[in-house]
């Protein structure tokens, strides 16, 4: 069953705001396998013109895909979670995310789509440090795979 075209513009209140540790950063690049000093080097940051180490761009999924899970637990929206698969991820910065940042994500139903009996969500994400500077903005896109016919 298609979802409700009416939650198109919902936006969600802002997650509880997360701390970025350099720590955390650390572990991200090692897990992503991304060698960059600015990462994990506040000297080397400081070379690029950062006050602390920054986070790889694709950091902040961790943090906007847990807000946009929000969204996909609304029971009025009716998303069958069992059946979602992440389509794509796409990111707009205004600067990079600093360790010492704590940020917070505001989410927004951006579009729903049926394709195929499949339910495609776009879900915007807002992100602003504690001060309410925009950070970044990331488009979630997921997939509600069709129920298989008995």
């Amino acid at each position: 069953m298609a979802l409700d075209q009416s939650f198109v513009g919902r936006t969600y209140p802002p997650t509880t705001p997360y701390e970025v540790g350099r720590e955390k950063i650390r572990e991200f690049a090692e897990a992503v396998g991304d060698t960059n000093p600015a990462y994990t080097d506040p000297q080397a940051a400081a070379a690029f013109g950062h006050a602390d180490v920054i986070a790889p761009p694709t950091f902040v999924f961790s943090i906007t895909f847990k807000a946009a899970g929000e969204v996909v637990k609304d029971p009025q929206l009716g998303l069958d979670y069992s059946r979602v698969v992440h389509r794509e991820q796409k990111f707009a910065y205004t600067r990079p995310v600093r360790a010492g940042d704590r940020l917070a994500v505001t989410s927004t139903i951006e579009g729903i789509k049926s394709l195929a009996g499949n339910d495609i969500v776009e879900v915007r994400g807002e992100v602003h440090d504690e001060t309410g500077e925009h950070v970044v903005t990331a488009w979630t896109t997921l997939v509600a795979r069709a129920a298989e016919e008995a």
